[in-house]
């Protein structure tokens, strides 16, 4: 039996070893969710509800572990995985309380001897595919709105964070959901291609990079199976004249760094009035440098390494190409004893003298990197923040709420922030434009493409 072994970054130990399914296994698992959807469909919306209430109850019991698994597989420092599992919560709670308005029947207005209505109708086998990032922050964007709405589930999470799919499997057994109403298969890329190709499949919920959102659409090109994407992103912020630049240097500075800037929505560009270019950029290079860079399973640590030294390095030469470009690196990586060539420990970077000409301004980073550039207008800034193939979110900072939302208008993304960034609001729809992705998840409206309009035309005859 084919087997994978988890690489802790933190210090290229094995941190375990699990297997492959085999073929059999895969198809196994996809005659169980069909024959499980049959039945878990019919249950009321109220008891699927109560089951996967339970389902949240037992996951947020195992936070403990859930802390040290996380930080321990991906590298986040251990001091902050803490706010992935009450993130969970927040969305999973927040999706079962939208769950009956969002799944409410449609009824047309009346016609004198008929009954018209409008159902949403589950689609069946529901295959998500999560990434190591967030592995159960963007898990739960999917799997519990398709849950609640009576599809099943199959989880191919990340190589790279295996064991959230089976905490999750774990919190969903305690919980008593039928079995095969969730699954979870550590395919390879192979596997995933023929599984979600396979007619058995209605829908897949795809979170990753660009590349990983066309290897999706490759599989099912020939097949009318719908896809889900969130992609990529190099979310830009934006900072007015009439900004309060200490709140805004602060949260735009965690906004960069956090995580080690392996965040979807992570800020990855600065635009800022030229009035306040020095002082923002003084902030967040001071920002920069009091961050501790070290080992994530340290609770001082408040930097940790990337996933993997391939990415680190990925970011060290988009940062070298810049710097060979004309652009200024303001951060000394010798100040950050950790930071190494060739490991996945990188210190944090500010650069300024950029143009939209370098990848550090208009290709992903995903590291913990942010170009600064000055500008004198909204229009300035509305143009620089729309020259970029990606659209995920956006925000500015200001005093004038009626100025964010003329500039918001204006910029292609799918969420507008102000005065916050780098943050998911379940109540609002999570969806991106252009290269960052299609379709949307959380808020009730995530719950249109987890279902199917159904109509019920009926003439009464008495």
């Amino acid at each position: 039996m084919a087997t994978f072994e988890i690489i802790t970054p933190a210090d290229d130990s094995v941190l375990a070893v699990r297997s492959r399914p085999t073929d059999e296994d895969i198809d196994a698992a996809l005659n169980l969710a069909g024959r499980s959807f049959k039945s878990w469909r019919e249950n009321s919306l109220e008891h699927r509800i109560e089951l996967l209430g339970r389902a949240v109850d037992a996951l947020v019991s195992l936070k403990e572990e859930i802390i040290v698994e996380i930080s321990s597989q991906m590298g986040r420092p251990i001091a902050y995985c803490g706010g992935e599992v009450n993130g969970f919560e927040s969305r999973a709670r927040t999706m079962l309380r939208l769950a009956p308005e969002a799944l409410t029947p449609h009824s047309p207005s009346p016609l004198e001897g008929f009954e018209r209505a409008i159902e949403r109708v589950p689609l069946g086998t529901v295959v998500v595919l999560a990434p190591w990032n967030y592995p159960f922050l963007t898990a739960v964007n999917a799997v519990i709105p398709a849950l609640a709405a009576g599809n099943v589930v199959v989880l191919k999470h990340s190589d790279q964070t295996p064991l959230a799919a089976e905490r999750m499997y774990e919190a969903f057994r305690a919980a008593g959901l039928p079995e095969g109403v969730f699954q979870y298969l550590h395919m390879n890329h192979e596997q995933v291609g023929r599984t979600i190709a396979d007619p058995r499949v209605a829908y897949v919920c795809f979170t990753g990079s660009v590349t990983g959102g066309r290897a999706v659409q490759r599989a099912l090109s020939g097949t009318f199976t719908s896809s889900g994407l969130e992609l990529g992103g190099k979310d830009p912020a934006y900072i007015r004249e009439d900004a309060d630049i200490e709140h805004a240097v602060a949260n735009i500075a965690d906004g960069i760094f956090f995580n080690s800037g392996q965040s979807c929505c992570g800020i990855e560009r600065v635009y800022v009035h030229e009035r306040h270019f020095g002082h923002v950029v003084d902030g967040l290079v001071a920002f920069a440098e009091q961050l501790k860079l070290g080992d994530p399973r340290d609770a001082t640590s408040t930097l940790g390494p990337m996933v993997k030294a391939s990415a680190a390095n990925a970011v060290r030469n988009q940062v070298d190409n810049a710097v060979r470009q004309g652009a200024r690196a303001l951060i000394n990586p010798q100040w950050f004893a950790a930071d190494k060539n060739d490991t996945a420990y990188l210190a944090p970077q500010i650069l300024i003298d950029c143009d939209h000409s370098m990848e550090i301004m208009n290709e992903e980073t995903f590291g913990p990197v942010a170009g600064v550039m000055p500008v004198g207008s909204d229009d300035e800034a509305v143009r620089l923040m729309n020259d970029s193939r990606y659209g995920l979110t956006a925000s500015i900072w200001t005093h004038d709420r009626n100025a964010a939302r003329a500039v918001g208008m204006r910029l292609e993304t799918g969420t507008v922030f102000m005065n916050r960034c780098d943050y998911l609001d379940p109540d609002l729809a999570w969806t991106g434009v252009k290269e960052s992705g299609r379709g949307a998840t959380l808020s009730r409206f995530g719950f249109d493409y987890l279902t199917r309009p159904k109509s019920f035309h009926f003439r009464l005859c008495w």
